[in-house]
């Protein structure tokens, strides 16, 4: 197992014994013995340097577990406290993320470095290479001044020996936005006025130090409450667990869940409501570029001949059902906000229902994402967020078997397209199988958010068109889409092969 795969293991190991902790008799006691029961005296230390760090860091990752910010930790205070304060909180806090700092190493930031592989060549490649003067010789061998370096790379590409490298910091280097930075300390620290919820740094940490902050405890509260709580399953959700979506529906009631919705229903109805405003946007700009045409020509044809421009008609929408694609445009991208869906969610219009239906329910959108948090938080439908990791968690301590469930049907059936969202293109073919004229939609599919898509979609804003033409963009924040998000437990490749069974069996969606 990888460095990342042994961070979730130990990861989903504590949250399983934080459930068990709150099932059982003495949650605060149970919870303060987790570092203690996973690294008892004697034991050989797998990871750190000695078994101290270690409880120390598991201390961390529970901490997070019951929903604390590691930030704000005083030492002092025992697990058993956290627990007490998790039992009694009545509010969840906006900041989805925290940083292990005791787990977190440190790492020097991001440089281009010459290694001892460099052969102090006659050619100078490197040094004709860097226009800004940062590469000289020292004693026959190449030195880069990192306060000249822009990072370019063209020494890297130029060294004939590949002696000179990109050393990346994996959590600053995947952030698309520059949310996560070293603090006066040396240690990550989260902008959250920057951070969009991608949680590409929790997946790409080696270390594991950066942690979802679980609501599970608060879960569990409203479960143990006298409550009706039901869950709202994510598309991406058929491809992580074993058996099929209807033995998964029996499953989560049996963890004491009422009842579970397919957010896929809610699927159906972005995909009609984004087909329909596609359709008026598109059929509004053609009737204005005729209009401007047809005006032009009888006066004449004089002058410039106008334009479809940002300022008259959009030649282009995009998408709109992406939790981290939504946060980047509030916070870093509002000049796109004009082009983009006005259209809702699937889990919006899933937890519409869900409210609708059940007034006084409890509602927990079961995600692939951190990101869902953040648009969780910012919905008075949506009580809390679950993940796929916690999901499996609350199986384990409760020990259900989901292939060994019967079969459960849900209120509505969902459509085959609905259930594709979770891949990168779904949501496009769903919206483009709900029009009349499929042939008027010409996709283009942002496959997950880093800078040099951000930098795409800013020349899209700036322009008023999309490359080739096309008029609906697609843009999903994880590589993969949702099956890609940072709380998923399969391949996308398994994922997704799950997901087309199942779409398979179902109907297609009906059209506008």
């Amino acid at each position: 197992m990888n460095n990342a795969g042994q961070a979730i293991h130990l990861k989903k190991e504590i949250l399983v014994r934080i459930i068990k902790a709150f099932l059982s008799d003495e949650f605060e006691e149970q919870t303060r013995l987790i570092p203690y029961d996973m690294r008892p005296k004697g034991m050989e230390v797998p990871y750190r340097c000695c078994i101290y760090k270690e409880r120390a860091i598991i201390k961390d990752r529970t901490i997070a577990g019951l929903g604390f910010p590691i930030e704000e930790d005083d030492e002092t205070v025992s697990l058993a406290t956290y627990a007490k304060k998790a039992i009694e909180r009545e509010e969840i806090d906006e900041k989805n993320l925290t940083v292990l700092q005791a787990a977190c190493k440190g790492c020097k930031t991001n440089r281009i470095y010459v290694t001892d592989l460099c052969q102090g060549c006659v050619a100078r490649p490197c040094l004709s290479a860097c226009k800004f003067g940062a590469v000289s010789i020292v004693n026959g061998r190449s030195v880069i001044d990192d306060s000249k370096c822009k990072k370019c790379q063209m020494c890297v590409n130029a060294c004939p020996y590949k002696a000179i490298v990109k050393i990346t910091v994996p959590c600053e280097d995947v952030c698309p936005v520059g949310a996560i930075k070293k603090d006066e300390t040396g240690f990550a620290s989260i902008d959250f006025s920057k951070c969009i919820s991608c949680g590409k740094c929790i997946s790409a940490c080696p270390f594991g130090a950066v942690h979802e902050r679980s609501q599970i405890i608060d879960i569990l509260k409203a479960i143990k409450s006298d409550k009706r709580v039901i869950a709202m399953i994510a598309p991406s959700i058929a491809g992580q667990f074993p058996g099929n979506i209807y033995q998964l529906k029996t499953a989560i009631i049996k963890a004491g869940f009422d009842d579970v919705y397919e957010v896929a229903q809610g699927a159906d109805i972005t995909a009609k409501t984004e087909a329909k405003e596609f359709t008026e946007r598109m059929h509004l700009a053609n009737e204005k570029a005729s209009e401007w045409l047809n005006e032009w020509v009888n006066e004449g044809g004089y002058g410039e001949k106008p334009e479809q421009t940002e300022e008259n008609v959009q030649k282009f929408m995009t998408t709109s059902c992406c939790a981290g694609y939504n946060q980047l445009i509030k916070k870093h991208m509002p000049e796109i906000k004009p082009f983009v869906s006005d259209t809702k969610t699937p889990m919006y219009y899933t937890a519409e229902l869900v409210k609708k239906d059940n007034p006084d329910a409890v509602t927990v959108f079961i995600s692939p994402c951190v990101a869902k948090r953040a648009e969780g938080f910012e919905n008075p439908n949506v009580n809390y967020i679950m993940n796929f990791e916690e999901l499996g968690a609350l199986f384990v301590a409760k020990k259900i078997e989901i292939l060994e469930c019967d079969e459960s049907n849900y209120i509505v059936e969902s459509s085959k397209q609905a259930r594709n969202f979770g891949f990168s293109g779904g949501v496009a073919e769903s919206v483009k199988a709900a029009l009349p004229k499929e042939d008027s939609v010409k996709p283009c599919i942002i496959n997950g958010l880093n800078k040099e898509s951000i930098r795409q979609l800013k020349k899209y804003a700036k322009s008023g068109e999309c490359d080739g033409g096309c008029n609906l963009i697609e843009v999903m924040c994880c590589e993969g889409g949702c099956i890609g998000g940072n709380a998923t437990m399969n391949s996308q490749k398994t994922a997704k092969k799950l997901i087309d069974a199942l779409a398979e069996k179902s109907t297609d969606i009906e059209k506008i």
